[in-house]
């Protein structure tokens, strides 16, 4: 027993429970790495920011406040000029993040130091600090604690060093190296990307959750296009089963009967061929041909019925001519009208040759009909098939259980179209098939 709809929902829904939580879960892992890889990029961004102020800022010390400075009493080492220059630098530069200030000349002697202990001591400069001398550009980078000139700075965990060529007396060229906590550096990166990160983050959270219900739907929808799929799979191979039923049923009945009684009676004529005068010879051997004729013709609409060998070949009209040709000797009047020229793609040349097929079978079996009219009609972009009899018609749109029609009805939505079936008992059946064109 089939289970009911609301069965079919709980169980499509245990079956896409799996996808979904995994589509949760692979979602939440993106949104974790890109929201580390957002932070790490946002902290390298921020630490960058920061290393470019304090460079800022070291120009502004070296040029601004140590430059007007720098006279030939403080180049000879003239105490009074350095108390000067010791006054402006700890009032104007040293502060909590910036720790130690110097002062060199182009030959490695510090001119001026907050450390009394620098000055006047001789350090040969490395050939990256010599250059800046003809670049005039600042430059910064994390200081090596471990060389002699940073002897009394190894008590600091980490400092950023920012070198900046100044003019001295007489345009006498100048480096200035000003030191930076580097936790100073890292706290304003940290503090940006603290800014940015919850912004991140909470978009991609949304964004994950924006996608929750889109994937939902679509996971449903494939769940609904595949339980599709699988009943026109069912159907069609229960219409197959009936089909091959159906096709026995008619060969047993029609063919193979027609056929055991020529073979009776030939049986019979060879029989008695000695004794029967040549008329009656004659009269049994014109019956046997004359039923292995109607057995022929029995076969070859069983053949066309199977598949129309001149559907796509010689085209609709001849098919379904061949289609209304066993019902005139049943006593049935057929008008098939088609318009001239008449040329649709083959997919809907074979869905209409089915639905009339399946409506004709119908008239057949069932309608006791007298006269049937099939009518193809071209209409803005449409085309449209309509079979219809003066039958004895029966209740309701389709009839329970009528596989035949149900597939022709799943047919026609598969090429965009749809069957109409109309039916008032005594007044006949209208089937209508339409599609684009």
């Amino acid at each position: 027993m089939d289970p009911e709809p609301s069965q079919h929902h709980r169980l499509g829904f245990v079956g896409m429970r799996p996808a979904i939580a995994q589509y949760a879960l692979s979602g939440i892992a993106a949104v974790i790495l890109l929201g580390a890889a957002g932070v790490y990029l946002m902290r390298h961004v921020g630490e960058r920011e920061a290393i470019r102020n304090a460079t800022q800022l070291a120009e502004v010390a070296g040029r601004g406040v140590v430059a007007p400075m720098l006279t030939p009493a403080l180049m000879r080492g003239d105490p009074r000029a350095i108390a000067r220059v010791d006054v402006a630098v700890r009032r104007r530069v040293l502060d909590e993040h910036v720790v130690r200030v110097k002062v060199w000349s182009p030959d490695g002697r510090i001119v001026y130091s907050d450390e009394r202990r620098l000055i006047g001591a001789r350090y040969p400069l490395a050939t990256e600090e010599l250059e800046l001398f003809a670049t005039g550009k600042a430059q910064a980078g994390i200081s090596n604690l471990a060389e002699p000139e940073n002897e009394f700075d190894r008590h600091f965990d980490k400092l950023l060093e920012v070198y900046v060529p100044v003019r001295g007396p007489g345009g006498q060229p100048v480096l200035f190296e000003l030191y930076e906590r580097y936790s100073s550096i890292s706290a304003s990166g940290r503090k940006l990307w603290l800014a940015f990160a919850p912004a991140i983050v909470g978009t991609l959270a949304v964004l994950w959750l924006i996608q929750l219900p889109l994937a939902w739907r679509g996971a449903r929808q494939l769940r609904e296009g595949q339980a599709e799929r699988e009943r026109l799979l069912e159907r069609a191979i229960q219409s197959s089963e009936l089909e091959r039923r159906r096709i026995a049923r008619d060969l047993h009945d029609g063919a193979v009967q027609d056929l055991a009684g020529v073979s009776y009676s030939l049986t019979a004529a060879a029989d008695g061929i000695e004794k029967s005068s040549r008329e009656e010879s004659a009269a049994t051997m014109r019956d046997a041909a004359s039923g292995t004729r109607r057995t022929i013709r029995e076969l070859r609409s069983l053949l066309v019925d199977i598949y129309p060998p001149d559907l796509h070949r010689t085209g609709l009209e001849s098919a379904l001519r061949d289609l209304v040709a066993p019902l005139a000797p049943r006593g049935i009047d057929v008008d098939v009208r088609l318009p001239s020229e008449l040329s649709l793609p083959p997919a809907l040349e074979t869905l209409f040759y089915r639905s009339a097929q399946e409506a004709l079978r119908n008239v057949v079996k069932h309608a006791e009909a007298t006269r049937v009219d099939v009518l193809v009609q071209l209409d803005d972009g449409l085309a449209r098939l309509t079979v219809e009899d003066d039958g004895r018609g029966f209740e309701g749109q389709i009839e329970e259980g009528h596989l035949g029609l149900m597939l022709l009805a799943d047919l026609a939505r598969e090429a965009g179209g749809r069957l109409e079936v109309e039916s008032m008992p005594s007044r006949g059946t209208r089937i209508r098939v339409e599609a684009p064109r």
